[in-house]
């Protein structure tokens, strides 16, 4: 519906018959993350550095809440109140649609330029200072994620390529056996 790639999904995949919010710390990336952490949160789900940058492609679409990102504007270190590597207009722009963050549902398009199209944009922005978290910025930075970014950028072919077999391989990750979960009837509940 978004214009992005189509991937194959397996069914009947099992739901777990736990869930607890603390299992979510450690295996979810979080915005704030150094490269390293968020390395290694996905290797340990058996995915490479290459299919981490494709899944991070997701941030195309969608939204981010202001908490998510607000240190970036504000409280960035004690000189430089705000991220010198943000793109100075996008960042006045935060401020003034995060300044005063009451309402915590305040929230931002990750991809500026083409919010509502899965396209490699995303990745053409982060070169522009237009990555919304600390995450998005710290692919075009480090040595080892910034190729596969500039590579993405300049091939949508290829970015959608690379997320549709990334997305296959995480959809496969740690799939439950035997008694182990179940397939539910409903999917927001137990059957």
């Amino acid at each position: 519906m978004v214009g992005g790639p189509f991937y194959k999904v397996l069914l009947g995949r099992k739901d777990s018959l736990v869930s607890k919010a603390s299992s979510v710390e450690g295996n979810i990336p979080r915005p704030n993350q150094s490269m390293d952490q968020l390395i290694k949160i996905f290797a340990r789900k058996g995915l490479t550095i290459y299919d981490m940058v494709a899944l991070n492609g997701a941030h195309t679409i969608g939204f981010s809440h202001c908490k998510e990102f607000s240190d970036r504007l504000f409280h960035f270190n004690k000189t430089t109140p705000t991220d010198p590597d943000l793109n100075p207009l996008f960042a006045s722009a935060l401020k003034v649609t995060c300044e005063k963050i009451v309402d915590l549902g305040v929230s931002v398009v990750n991809d500026l330029e083409s919010p509502t199209t899965f396209d490699n944009v995303y990745y053409k922005s982060l070169s522009k200072g237009l990555g919304l978290l600390k995450s998005d910025n710290a692919l075009l930075k480090d040595p080892r994620t910034k190729p596969i970014v500039l590579s993405f950028a300049a091939d949508q072919t290829l970015f959608f390529r690379a997320f549709s077999r990334a997305m296959e391989k995480l959809s496969i990750y740690n799939v439950k056996t035997g008694q182990q979960g179940q397939i539910r009837r409903v999917c927001d509940a137990f059957n």
